[in-house]
C-alpha cells in the first residue's frame, strides 16, 4: 500500500480520502468502481443505494455526507463519502472476491491514523519509510521531512488566521510557488511531467525544497509578525514570503551562471 494524505491506493487503484468529524471518511464511487469493476460505478452505486434503502438500511443514508474531493480534473466536487462503518455495509452488499482484503486494507488505513493522532511520530516514521522505499537519498529525505514539519506549522497558522482548507489553502501555496520559482503548483506538475495526485515536493530537488522552505517559514513569520487575519492579508504574506525565496533563487542563478561563464573564459584562456 501507497499513499499520499488524502489518496490511499488499493492494487494501484486510488481511494480518495478525507479526514472529516474525528475520522476517515472514503470516496463511495471509488470502492465501488474497485469491488464491482463496473464500467459504470455511479450508474452500479446509484441502484444500490436505492436498494439498501428500500431493505430498510436507512441508517446507512444516514451516514452519507458529501464532502469535496480532488477529480481527475483537478477540482474539488462534492462526492458521495462514508466513514468506516458506512463503508463494511457497502462492502457486505457487493459481490467481490476483492471483498475481504479490501476489509483488512481499509482496517489498516483507518488504524493508521489512529495511531497518528496518538503518536504523531508515527507518521514521520512511516513517511520515511515510504520515501526510502521510493529511493530517495537520506539527505533528500531529511530536507523533506522538516519541509513537511515547515509546512505543517504554516497551514496551521493560516487555519488560525481564517484561511479554509482546500480552495483558500490552494490560493495562498500558489502565491508563495508564484513568488519563489514564477509558477503555480498546476504549471510546476506540468513542467515536471506529473500526473493530479502527485505532490510536486515530492519531485523537487534538494534546493528547490529549501526555497520551498524559505518561502513557507518567511510566510508563517510575516503573518505573525503583522498580526494577519483573513485571506486578503494573508494572501500578500504568501507573496511576499515567496518573493524572498524567489530572489534568493534568482541570486544562486546569477552566481551559477558567473561560475559557468568563468569556467568557459578559463577554458578558451588555455
Amino acid at each position: 500500500m501507497t499513499k499520499t494524505k488524502n489518496i490511499a491506493v488499493f492494487e494501484e487503484k486510488e481511494v480518495r480520502k478525507i479526514w472529516h468529524d474525528e475520522q476517515w471518511y472514503f470516496s463511495i464511487i471509488d470502492i465501488v468502481s474497485i469491488l464491482s469493476e463496473s464500467p459504470h460505478p455511479r450508474r452500479y452505486w446509484s441502484d444500490l443505494k436505492r436498494k439498501l434503502i428500500s431493505e430498510g438500511y436507512s441508517e446507512l443514508y444516514d451516514k452519507i455526507v458529501q464532502l469535496k474531493l480532488v477529480s481527475s480534473d483537478g477540482k474539488l466536487y462534492e462526492t458521495d463519502s462514508t466513514n468506516l462503518q458506512g463503508i463494511f455495509r457497502i462492502i457486505q452488499s457487493i459481490p467481490s472476491p476483492k471483498a475481504e482484503p479490501f476489509k483488512q486494507w481499509l482496517a489498516k488505513v483507518g488504524q493508521e491514523r489512529i495511531e497518528e493522532i496518538q503518536d504523531p511520530e508515527r507518521a514521520i516514521v512511516r513517511a520515511k519509510k515510504i520515501y526510502d522505499q521510493k529511493g530517495y537519498s537520506e539527505d533528500w529525505i531529511a530536507k523533506r521531512m522538516r519541509g513537511i514539519n515547515v509546512r505543517n506549522t504554516l497551514t496551521n497558522e493560516w487555519k488560525n488566521r481564517g484561511a479554509k482548507e482546500g480552495f483558500d489553502f490552494a490560493i495562498l501555496t500558489n502565491e508563495i510557488y508564484q513568488g519563489a520559482f514564477e509558477m503555480t503548483a498546476k504549471e510546476i506538475k506540468d513542467y515536471k511531467n506529473l500526473g493530479n495526485p502527485d505532490n510536486p515536493r515530492d519531485h523537487m530537488n534538494e534546493l528547490e525544497i529549501i526555497l520551498t522552505m524559505l518561502g513557507e517559514a518567511t510566510t508563517t513569520k510575516l503573518s505573525q509578525t503583522r498580526k494577519s487575519q483573513g485571506l486578503p492579508s494573508l494572501k500578500k504574506d504568501a507573496k511576499d514570503g515567496g518573493n524572498v525565496a524567489g530572489n534568493a533563487r534568482k541570486e544562486i542563478e546569477k552566481m551559477k551562471k558567473w561560475i559557468t561563464d568563468k569556467r568557459i573564459k578559463t577554458i578558451n584562456i588555455l
